[in-house]
């Protein structure tokens, strides 16, 4: 398929983008969905509260980029619409305490799960930019999601699968039919936009155009207008980030809906800088897995960790756990000790949940058993003595609550990448373990051995 598109746009384009970003003086903020938005980015903050005096003293920083972590996934829609309107009227208000000026990205999954429209509304009404055109660009390369001809695709073992035709399409929660983006916009907003209103940068566009023909289109696009990006690498990206920031030059506002990928690349930094373990470390404890995701592909890293016998493991047995939700706390205590002898024992670590998937009668009480689900994992984590080497939370929901609640974190520091697409943190000094690194190990990225080879390159042995 790639074969059959035109050649890339020529040219290094990043020292333009990152010129004409600085040139504009504003700070790019992130409101990430879950944790994994961080993928690709490095040596950059992420926050896990937007009190204003938090960010004021951020913003006051002048960093390029910044990232809250609303783990808004994992709520009701209604709740996500409260939480994003509180979080934008923060921002706003500390974005004019700090003097610093702001463009948000509302940085949602790579395989269109999320609240959108909703959140999108929600913060372009919070921000007071009503009048701004809508960028939708879920490509996030390093996952192998690219858009082409309009279609989303999830390339995997040299297929190029439709979006819809993956188990991401039968989420109990956000599912969706259409891979075609302009198709689900029209699905997803129920009609209210339709796909033929719907603007598309095609790739012609981009690796034909460049730059100045992106800048030309958007001009011609009105306010709240949706505007859908194909991408199928980097450069493509790069193209457009550098169109969006001439348009922006000449006063056009917008407000992104986007995969981890472009948050970098709209800063002008290149994605994917690779993590490297300390040689040595003087935690002599053993390290932590925590998995919670659901996902084929999380179930298959598991499995294969298991296989190798470097890991203690200890089963969450879910259906026990939503039969008897009161005999929870005696079951948490019983983990938690055996959790913290072990690792004082030099013994790694895997805590993990029953593998059938429990569902609810509709999306609420799904989120309700995830909810409980999380809870739970959360307590076990916040109860533990003994520090961890380090700690690995597998998939969105799981490493979002861990981080904040679990490990108590007002702000980490976004370090690289352990593998494509597999962020590293190091937690606060303020964090229940301070300084701790935590790899935030989305519940769809990497083969069958990822979550092994993570934790092998981790443990630097």
């Amino acid at each position: 398929m790639i074969d059959q598109l035109p050649a890339e746009y020529s040219g290094e384009l990043l020292p333009a983008i990152r010129e004409e970003f600085l040139s504009l003086g504003k700070t790019l903020v992130v409101l990430d969905d879950d944790p994994t938005g961080t993928q690709t980015s490095y040596d950059v903050t992420v926050l896990t509260s937007w009190q204003v005096p938090l960010l004021v003293e951020e913003l006051q920083k002048k960093p390029s980029v910044l990232f809250i972590l609303t783990n808004s996934r994992s709520l009701p829609e209604p709740a996500a619409v409260r939480l994003t309107l509180e979080i934008g009227q923060n921002l706003k208000e500390a974005s004019q305490l700090s003097s610093q000026e702001v463009v948000v990205i509302s940085r949602s999954d790579s395989t269109l799960r999320g609240h959108f429209p909703a959140e999108v509304t929600a913060l372009a009404q919070a921000m007071e930019l009503g009048e701004a055109v809508w960028i939708l660009l879920p490509a996030f390369i390093e996952g192998g999601r690219y858009t082409i001809n309009d279609i989303h695709y999830l390339k995997e073992q040299g297929e190029w699968v439709p979006v819809a035709n993956t188990p991401f399409a039968q989420d109990k929660v956000f599912g969706y039919t259409h891979s075609n983006l302009k198709e689900w916009v029209e699905e997803k907003t129920k009609g209210q936009v339709k796909a033929a209103e719907v603007i598309s940068f095609s790739l012609e566009d981009i690796r034909l155009g460049g730059p100045e023909k992106i800048r030309q289109k958007l001009a011609t696009c009105h306010s709240g207008q949706v505007c859908i990006v194909n991408a199928a690498s980097n450069k493509d990206l790069e193209v457009f980030a550098h169109g969006v920031l001439l348009a922006e030059k000449q006063g056009q506002n917008f407000v992104y809906r986007s995969s981890a990928t472009f948050v970098p690349i709209r800063a002008g930094m290149a994605p994917g800088k690779v993590f490297k373990p300390e040689a040595r470390t003087e935690n002599k404890h053993g390290s932590l897995v925590v998995v919670g995701s659901y996902v084929p592909k999380t179930t298959a890293q598991l499995e294969y960790l298991l296989k190798q016998k470097t890991h203690y493991p200890i089963e969450v047995n879910v259906p026990s756990l939503l039969q008897a939700p009161q005999a929870s706390a005696t079951y948490a205590t019983s983990i938690i000790n055996q959790t913290n002898e072990l690792l004082a024992a030099e013994t790694d670590v895997v805590i993990y949940t029953s593998r059938d998937l429990q569902t609810g009668q509709d999306a609420e009480s799904n989120l309700r058993i995830n909810s409980l689900v999380s809870n739970f994992l959360v307590h076990i984590v916040q109860s533990l003595t003994v520090r961890p080497r380090f700690l690995v939370a597998k998939g969105g929901i799981t490493s979002s609550d861990l981080a904040t609640k679990g490990l108590q974190a007002e702000k980490a520091l976004i370090m690289g990448q352990i593998l494509p697409g597999v962020p590293v943190w190091k937690m606060d000094e303020k964090s229940k373990f301070p300084h701790l690194i935590y790899v935030v190990f989305p519940g769809n990225v990497g083969d069958h051995t990822a979550l092994a080879e993570a934790w092998k390159k981790l443990k630097g042995d």
